[in-house]
């Protein structure tokens, strides 16, 4: 899955689940903790993998339940006991949003489930065959789906992906706008301020 689609499944997970349970939308804080927790377990396999060969595959020790569980419940305690639970609960729900979401779209694409890329160290998903580093391969993956993209010749996963895309962007603005909102909010008082000071 592609890194922008790990952010929509973490962040329209979480806020379906605020919604839900709390009758709320995201704060920014809570949309930043998901948004980092959705990326992190590849910031932490594909570099150890494709740029210092620790891990023979970018399906590892960030993508394991068994480091992803553990991880995901201290953090949720650490925030509990400084009173802000719901930090915890973004980023558990963005960590363990990326783990399925690397597993199910691979039934879509070639009919099989690939649980090994979550079972790590008891199973290891395949070697990988990239040659290039984690930036040059980023890159890569990147042009190679904006040139899919540009021709129309996606995949049918990645346009069910890219709809996705769409209405977690909707979601977002119903939320309000979460982080865009309190950079516009504080880049307009800082500059009232700032008016104010000059005016006085």
């Amino acid at each position: 899955m592609w890194p922008w689609e790990h952010v929509v499944v973490g962040y329209f997970s979480y806020s379906v689940f605020t919604h839900l349970v709390y009758r709320d939308t995201p704060g920014a804080l809570e949309t930043l903790a998901v948004v980092g927790a959705s990326l992190l377990p590849d910031l932490i396999d594909k570099p150890l993998a494709w740029e210092f060969g620790v891990f023979d595959t970018g399906y590892a020790l960030g993508h394991s339940v068994f480091f992803a569980v553990p991880v995901c419940t201290a953090i949720g305690m650490l925030t509990r006991l400084y009173g802000r639970p719901r930090l915890g609960l973004a980023f558990g729900v963005g960590y363990l949003a990326h783990l399925p979401a690397d597993v199910i779209p691979m039934y879509f694409r070639n009919g099989t489930l690939p649980f090994e890329r979550i079972l790590w160290p008891v199973q290891s998903a395949p070697p990988d065959s990239v040659q290039a580093g984690f930036l040059e391969q980023f890159f890569t993956a990147v042009e190679s789906y904006r040139a899919g993209l540009l021709s129309g010749e996606l995949a049918s996963v990645e346009w069910a992906g890219l709809a996705l895309v769409a209405i977690t962007a909707l979601l977002w603005l119903y939320d309000g706008a979460p982080v865009a909102r309190e950079l516009v909010t504080g880049s307009k008082n800082g500059l009232l301020a700032m008016v104010a000071r000059v005016w006085n």
